[in-house]
């Protein structure tokens, strides 16, 4: 529900735009409102957590995002819906992270990867069934129900939770970490400001820039802050010092920033230098889901068969090159060529996404889960929200290069920011050389061969 959201929207604002009686730039509004709440309010799940219990949280969360959904289909303006968008990402703030918390917290490490596997396909389909739902919603009904099919998805899950989840506490609850809340939400939240506005259409930086500099102080001075205090701080320092996680913050938030550009930059290809409807447009980003969807049948058997470092080294580099074929599309390219080279780049981005997000937590000890899995969802929050923001601000910068507005980007501009995001894409290969080589050995169950001695 929460990825869903944050995605579907985008194909229904020209028609909430009418409704609210604003131009459809306005609409942004609500969709930046609820990221921003997100990046600030994700860092504090894990100590919430500790404090009040896994179930408590978890059900509240999706009582006050199922509520807000309903809300924001009700709203009949454009200040009550961004307000309603902000009540929203209250709840996914609190939902994912501690949903994630749970599976970590009561999944054996020799499972660990199944695990991941199955709670990470939902959030990567939502990406790409997103657009074409939202357009099919849209299209043949209102843009209200968008948000009141979250109703009995929210119902069900909420009975759910209830039933089967435990309201497991945190052993040693500490004081909450106030000065590093503070400072790193205004970072977090002014980077992603800043990021959509230099995205945008307008000539005005000067703010943009000034709250950029601005929230890069405030980062670096709740990073110092939080060293001053590593034992509280919302920041995991102890859980850094491991490559196995550390690798999961800084070489994986390239590769998350990369393909979460993609869903963004091919329909708008499609439908710009193609000439395809945004339906038909988004019925081609069925074939990334399709491709999500098959490689979880192999994952298991693949880590277990060559282990994370050589799947996250080898897949990363054909990942890379599958992303920079879809730089080769043209109008005239076969329908059904199309749909492999997409089918493919789906599947092989799964596969690294799973061995990423399972290899950070191999070495994580249970007492330490809650503020490791805490930083990281606020680390790979902040990377995938600013997917879209830094494709708008490449293909801006490419159509400038070249001599003309971006308002009307050519079939070469869409290519040349495809190719930089596959450069990008390739940092989990680059921080992946410094695993070792038997990395998440215990969970992926890869045992390496003996070397034979020499005679």
């Amino acid at each position: 529900m929460e990825m869903l959201d944050g995605t579907i929207i985008a194909t229904a604002l020209p028609q909430m735009a009418r409704s609210f009686h604003v131009g459809p730039i306005s609409l942004n509004l609500g969709m930046t409102a609820y990221m921003l709440t997100l990046a600030v309010f994700i860092p504090i799940s894990g100590w919430v957590t500790d404090r009040f219990g896994s179930r408590s949280i978890f059900a509240t969360a999706i009582a006050v995002f199922t509520v807000a959904s309903v809300l924001c289909g009700t709203s009949s303006t454009l200040v009550e819906f961004i307000l309603m968008r902000i009540l929203q990402g209250v709840g996914g703030a609190m939902m994912v992270p501690v949903g994630r918390l749970i599976i970590l917290r009561t999944t054996p490490k020799d499972r660990l990867a199944q695990a991941i596997a199955y709670i990470t396909w939902p959030g990567l389909s939502a990406l790409v069934i997103g657009p074409p739902l939202g357009g099919f919603i849209t299209t043949y009904a209102s843009w209200h129900w968008i948000f009141f099919l979250n109703l009995p998805i929210g119902i069900l899950a909420l009975i759910l939770a209830l039933r089967w989840i435990e309201n497991i506490r945190g052993e040693q609850v500490h004081p909450f970490d106030w000065l590093t809340f503070v400072l790193g939400g205004f970072a977090s939240a002014g980077a992603v400001y800043a990021m959509e506005e230099f995205g945008g259409e307008g000539e005005h930086w000067m703010l943009p820039i000034t709250i950029l500099v601005l929230s890069l102080v405030s980062g670096t001075v709740a990073v110092v802050a939080a060293r001053r205090n590593p034992a509280k701080s919302l920041i995991d320092f102890d859980s850094l010092k491991l490559k196995t996680y550390s690798l999961s913050v800084y070489g994986a938030s390239a590769f998350r920033i990369a393909v979460g550009v993609l869903p963004f930059l091919l329909p708008l290809m499609f439908q710009i230098a193609f000439g395809l409807t945004a339906f038909q447009s988004g019925l081609y980003l069925l074939a990334l889901f399709g491709g999500d969807f098959s490689m979880k049948a192999i994952v298991i058997q693949t880590l277990r068969r060559f282990g994370f470092r050589r799947v996250i080294l080898v897949n990363g580099v054909i990942n890379a090159a599958s992303m920079a074929l879809c730089a080769l599309l043209a109008p005239s390219t076969p329908v059904i060529l199309i749909v492999a080279i997409l089918f493919l780049h789906g599947a092989l981005r799964s596969m690294e996404f799973t061995a990423l997000t399972t290899l950070a937590f191999t070495e994580i000890a249970s007492d330490k889960m809650s503020r490791a899995n805490g930083f990281l969802s606020t680390v790979m929050q902040l990377s995938s929200g600013l997917g879209v923001a830094v494709g708008a601000i490449t293909l801006r910068m490419v159509a400038h290069e070249r001599g003309h507005s971006a308002s009307l980007p050519q079939l070469y501009d869409f290519h040349l920011a495809i190719l930089f995001m596959a450069v990008l894409a390739l940092g989990p290969v680059f921080d992946g050389f410094g695993l070792a080589q038997n990395a998440g050995a215990g969970t992926s169950g890869h045992v390496q061969p003996e070397l034979e001695p020499s005679h």
